[in-house]
């Protein structure tokens, strides 16, 4: 994907101002309450009029005040999923999903269905529906409509925790199968972290910073996010092994392993990821011998950053994998922790949540 975005709209309380360019296949789009992240995608579906300058996405221009054009909302092939499902509540799942498809593009269906895992709701009305089995099928119709780009406004924020673990690999699943290009609105710097390949920082209107998620989903978001969303994650892809011992293993870059729950439906080779919260993880300056915790590790301290006042987030490396640990401010300067010290981590097994 490639969104060149030159735009500016006047807001109640500030102007959204954003000129940056995009080029990962999915994007997180971060910031405060009313930091003007949902106006953004809105000028970008085309349902928000007064905006000026330019939109621009793979060469095709959707916007252009300066050439008096503005492509219409119909013809920008946006795939727009709000907060709200907004199902037709007379329609049933199926009904909803087919809704909107264009002609010769049917089998975008079936790939929906599919992907979201539908099958068992398609006869089922919207009344009916859980709030995750609700926005499986607003993403689902949005993906029916074969788009050149996703826009998902925050569709996890009014799910709770255990229906946001439903939800979030089937989002997983429709950036690594579906392979439409993604902005995702969210407060959750894990959410963002695992789905996107690139961040854009909005704070009143203006853009703080943008580039690839790595560097953009660090010091600058924890700040900005402060007092928004559920605390941060880190968030662990790999594969699946069993050990001739027994036990369950996430298999993670550099050959980095985790323990993680075991569930006997879950086969070796097969692709997945958890999450671990950064308040739960245990940091040591010492080896750690004789604990409970099953995941025992040691890596080097790569930055520390005040997360809130008394708290401080130390990013560690470990074999190549970047773990993010909570501290008090206090333990922090107690037990000497600073870029370069060596550390130790211990995670409980029971720690690691598996989102897909």
């Amino acid at each position: 994907m490639s969104l060149e975005l030159d735009i500016r709209l006047p807001l109640a309380r500030f102007t959204l101002e954003v000129g940056t360019r995009l080029d990962g296949a999915s994007v997180a789009v971060m910031g405060r309450s009313g930091s003007g992240k949902t106006s953004l995608l809105e000028v970008l579906a085309g349902l928000r009029r007064g905006a000026r300058g330019r939109v621009v996405l793979d060469g095709r221009v959707l916007l252009d005040s300066v050439a008096r054009s503005d492509v219409p909302p119909e013809q920008r092939r946006m795939g727009y999923v709000p907060q709200d499902a907004l199902l037709f509540p007379h329609l049933t799942a199926e009904q909803n999903v087919r809704y909107g498809v264009r002609p010769g593009r049917a089998s975008r269906v079936d790939e929906a269905v599919e992907i979201l895992e539908l099958a068992p709701l398609l006869r089922r009305y919207p009344a009916t529906l859980s709030g995750g089995e609700k926005q499986r099928v607003a993403l689902a119709r949005a993906l029916a409509t074969d788009p050149a780009l996703l826009l998902l406004d925050e569709p996890l924020a009014a799910l709770d925790v255990a229906l946001k673990e439903r939800v979030l690999p089937y989002l997983l699943r429709v950036r690594d199968e579906a392979r439409v290009p993604m902005l995702y609105v969210t407060h959750q710097l894990g959410e963002a972290r695992v789905l996107a390949r690139e961040a854009l920082l909005l704070d009143q209107g203006q853009v703080r910073a943008a580039g690839p998620a790595a560097e953009v989903l660090g010091a600058a978001a924890r700040g900005l996010l402060a007092g928004e969303g559920d605390g941060e994650e880190n968030i662990l892809e790999g594969v699946l092994e069993r050990p001739d011992d027994g036990g369950l293993r996430l298999r993670m870059q550099g050959g980095l392993s985790l323990w993680v729950p075991d569930s006997p439906a879950l086969a070796p080779g097969t692709r997945a990821a958890y999450a671990v919260p950064a308040a739960d993880i245990l940091l040591s300056i010492q080896p750690l011998t004789g604990v409970s915790a099953r995941n025992v590790m040691t890596g080097t301290v790569v930055n520390v950053e005040s997360v809130a006042t008394g708290e401080d987030a130390a990013t560690v490396d470990v074999a190549g994998v970047r773990w993010v640990v909570w501290l008090t401010s206090a333990s922090v300067r107690e037990l000497g922790v600073v870029p370069g010290a060596r550390v130790s981590l211990a995670v409980k097994t029971s720690a690691c949540r598996r989102l897909r």
